[in-house]
């Protein structure tokens, strides 16, 4: 009997699905392919914008530089291209786009960080709730608003304090275009200062450490790429703004860094270009793509800049 149950042949046992559902489809399979394609050409919707718009850009700035010589869009002092006497200096709008950023900036940066610092850890959980909300909000407002709330608002308030002001000043729409961005940098710092493990908090209370001097000296290093970031998108949503220094800051091409005076922006420039008679495949209106494809140039190296920090001060927990 033993020697029988030792020397039993295994049964052969037949291998069924365990769910008519995960059994092979051949319909089910097709669906798949047609859900990953369609999802690939949303996908590819973004990437095809971009080159289109690169391309559009180069293919109309070379024709300029046909015409005007790359050395002379460089380092010439005058940005006067619907003149007789035609100047293509783009320094005089990259002046007016870099004082009225860092004008933004100089109160976008603190004001948002020290908004995310208490949002993240002084606030409690309904104070958080009824902020944050209110704060996104601010971000929905139309630009337009916020030149006329500059124009009409702003520069008289600061024409009290500084009589010499003139009634177009970058300074005016720096300062607003500052409040306008306060939203995107406290809320990307803020998110990237609670996605700080609580571990680290506990351990710098534990060595008696405050609430601010946890704020400020574990818990900002540890979220040093996410705050980087929302100085960096910050930035760009600055030197791209249009409407609030279009009408606040004057439109004047003059190359200065002295935030007191009027000045353009490369936006503001290619607005008005954009409005006007002139006629296309002219060298004035090309100027538009030159100016644009600058702007663009900028912006790609603030992203730079954000993608070189991410990677430098990234943390892994």
């Amino acid at each position: 009997m033993s020697a029988q149950l030792t020397h039993r042949q295994p049964v052969a046992m037949e291998i069924r699905p365990v769910s008519s559902r995960l059994s092979k489809n051949a319909f089910r399979n097709i669906k798949e392919r047609v859900i990953e394609a369609f999802l690939l050409a949303a996908a590819s919707v973004a990437v095809f914008t971009t080159i289109a718009i690169i391309y559009i850009l180069l293919s109309e700035t070379l024709d300029f530089f046909q015409h005007v010589p790359i050395a002379k869009f460089v380092t010439d002092t005058q940005w006067t291209p619907l003149f007789d006497d035609a100047h293509f200096g783009i320094l005089v709008l990259l002046a007016g786009t870099l004082s009225s950023t860092l004008v933004a900036l100089a109160v976008a940066i603190p004001l948002g960080t020290v908004i995310a610092i208490y949002l993240s850890e002084f606030a409690g959980h309904r104070t958080r709730e009824l902020v944050k909300p209110i704060l996104e909000l601010l971000s929905g407002v139309p630009t337009i608003v916020f030149g006329y709330f500059a124009l009409l608002f702003v520069t008289p308030l600061l024409q009290k304090l500084i009589p010499s002001l003139p009634g177009f000043s970058i300074l005016s729409a720096g300062l607003v275009m500052g409040i306008m961005i306060v939203p995107y940098v406290s809320s990307l710092s803020e998110d990237a200062m609670r996605a700080v493990p609580m571990i680290l908090r506990e351990g710098s209370y534990a060595m008696g450490a405050t609430r601010l001097q946890t704020a400020l000296r574990v818990v900002m290093p540890a979220a040093t790429s996410g705050i980087a970031s929302a100085y960096i998108l910050g930035s760009s949503r600055a030197v791209g703004e249009t409407m609030i220094v279009a009408i606040a800051a004057g439109m004047q091409p003059n190359l200065t860094m002295n935030p007191l005076e009027p000045a353009a922006t490369i936006t503001t420039y290619i607005v008005q270009v954009a409005l006007g008679d002139l006629p296309h495949g002219s060298v004035g209106y090309q100027t538009i793509f030159a100016a644009g494809l600058t702007l663009m140039l900028i912006t790609l190296l603030f992203n730079i800049i954000g993608y070189v920090l991410r990677r430098r001060y990234r943390e892994t927990y």
